[in-house]
């Protein structure tokens, strides 16, 4: 499932307002408005701490050089992201055992280390270590349950589109067109996700849903659902 949702403004209140209700696992990166959202477990994002310790490698290190500290902040997330690539293909409840024995010790050792880490102030990797400092309350919490991920990559990658398109057209013009975007992007999205060709799918909706009353009887719906039995056949890329 992919939505957008659009909001005039980043206020936590919004995401509070729009996941109201919900439980369970909140993957998100480290904006601390989702702080707001009752009755969930927050998951962080290792993607966005490797990122800042990349983003602190020196430009200009000669590569016969010890590897900087930067560097190895690195690595700490690299490992982690290799264990999981041999971990895809298990079940969450073997996932979640395998995480524990091969994942914990990694962010231990990590933590131990950054706590000892004296970056100069204001630099880089100063930003680095506050970043995944100021996470770490929500770093491990994916290892709670076995369909948790390290990264909310998913996420990222179905939010790019609409962010590559909203450079090109800038802004939308009223809420009503930026409303109109999310709801285009959310069922062109939604597709993707699902593996299914999404001309063809947009096709049969237009094709079908014209002579449906959905209004009275929304149940109708389900058939219409990107991942019910009958899109799948028809859709499928």
């Amino acid at each position: 499932m992919v939505l957008y949702d659009y909001q005039p403004s980043r206020g936590g209140k919004n995401a509070a307002d729009y996941l109201k209700g919900s439980k369970g696992f909140l993957h998100s990166d480290g904006y601390s408005g989702y702080e707001k959202v009752e009755n969930v477990i927050r998951c962080c994002c290792w993607a966005h701490i490797r990122r800042h310790f990349v983003d602190a490698i020196p430009d200009l290190k000669n590569k016969d050089a010890p590897k900087s500290n930067a560097e190895i902040g690195r690595d700490y997330c690299n490992q982690l992201f290799e264990i999981e690539k041999t971990l895809e293909d298990l079940t969450p409840e073997k996932r979640k055992e395998e995480c524990l024995r091969l994942e914990k010790p990694v962010p231990e050792a990590f933590w131990s280390w950054l706590e000892n880490l004296s970056p100069m102030g204001g630099s880089a990797l100063a930003k680095a270590k506050t970043y995944a400092l100021n996470q770490k309350p929500y770093m491990e919490n994916y290892l709670l349950d076995g369909r948790c991920s390290i990264s909310n990559n998913i996420a990222e990658n179905s939010i790019r589109p609409f962010c590559v398109g909203r450079k090109n057209w800038l802004f939308s013009d009223t809420p009503k067109g930026a409303d109109a975007s999310a709801i285009v992007y959310s069922l062109v999205e939604k597709t993707k996700a699902n593996n299914l060709n999404v001309y063809a799918y947009l096709n049969y909706l237009l094709l079908y849903m014209p002579d449906m009353d959905y209004r009275n009887y929304p149940e109708v719906m389900e058939d219409m659902m990107p991942w019910s039995e009958r899109v799948q056949q028809e859709c499928k890329k």
